[in-house]
């Protein structure tokens, strides 16, 4: 019977082992990233080579690489082969969709922090008060606390703004190349958009972080900025490491388009890369607003 002919429109997947391979690589990395952890408490003066902590995290994440790579490559033959039918497209749309839904939730949880201190700041002191010592009370009554010295929005955070809105009209441009069949317009405009977040990236890790005064405090009043500081870079962190994996994401795709594996009738990888692409940027707009910007202003006033 699994021989026989198909008499549906949906894509049956033959038996795989990337998903075993990539859940072994995934604990691996989790069990490798707390080594790591350990190792980096027991020895903080030497972050790259104390005790050998990197092994496993490099094995997990090797894994989980050489394991993408493949498990879609294997996809991309699916779909060379007639295998995606207009009923499997949609599914895959659908679940491209499901996933950046995913990915708005992850980020209300951050800026729900920022507007649950900002909002409620008063509450929070009072209720830290009979456990917390006065200083902590302090840094959860004021937000900002008042020994945070916040970035200014309109120096580098505005430019990395204009990066990837910039970014967003190139990946635009592509896409709709793509669609009428440009694939030299889909090439140029593939490639200006990887340069753009290779530079957000730049601006954000080379340039921004290590100017960032609240990293562990000012002024040595360490306590009254961590809640501050750690909101701020797993907020802006997290959506960098996003820019990240969408560069990636547009590299291949620009790839397959040098290579000729996208048409205007076929090229759901790019389509699906550029919406990705397009959340990212949706994303950094409401972080320059409320991460930046806003308490920028409260400090100001």
């Amino acid at each position: 019977m699994a021989h026989g002919e198909v008499k549906h429109d949906y894509h049956l997947v033959n038996p795989s082992p990337w998903p075993f391979v990539a859940s072994l690589g995934a604990f691996i990395a989790a069990v490798g990233f707390v080594v790591l952890q350990k190792g980096l408490v027991a020895d903080a003066n030497n972050f790259f080579f104390s005790d050998g902590q990197w092994t496993l995290f490099a094995i997990g994440m090797t894994l989980l690489v050489v394991t993408a790579a493949l498990w879609w490559g294997d996809v991309i033959k699916e779909s060379r082969a007639g295998d995606h039918t207009p009923v499997v497209d949609i599914g895959l749309r659908y679940g491209m969709i499901l996933f950046i839904a995913s990915e708005v939730m992850f980020f209300v949880a951050w800026f729900w922090v920022f507007f649950e201190m900002a909002i409620f700041h008063e509450n929070r002191a009072a209720w830290a008060v009979p456990t917390w010592d006065a200083t902590t009370a302090q840094a959860w009554a004021n937000w900002p606390p008042p020994h945070v010295e916040t970035f200014d929005p309109f120096h580098l955070p505005l430019i990395n703004t204009l990066i990837l809105l910039l970014s967003g009209t190139t990946v635009t441009w592509a896409h709709h190349a793509m669609q009428t069949g440009d694939r030299t317009g889909a090439r140029n405009g593939l490639i200006l958009t990887v340069l753009l977040g290779v530079l957000f990236t730049w601006v954000q890790f080379a340039v921004e972080y290590p100017a960032a005064g609240f990293a562990f405090g000012n002024n040595e009043h360490v306590t009254n900025a961590n809640v501050y500081g750690a909101s701020f870079f797993m907020a802006t962190g997290f959506h960098g490491f996003h820019v990240i994996i969408g560069t990636i994401f547009l590299a291949v795709c620009l790839l397959r388009v040098i290579m000729g594996q996208m048409t205007p009738q076929k090229h759901f990888g790019l389509e699906a890369a550029a919406w990705y692409w397009h959340f990212v940027d949706v994303v950094w707009l409401f972080l320059f607003t409320f991460v930046y910007v806003m308490p920028y202003l409260t400090m100001q006033g």
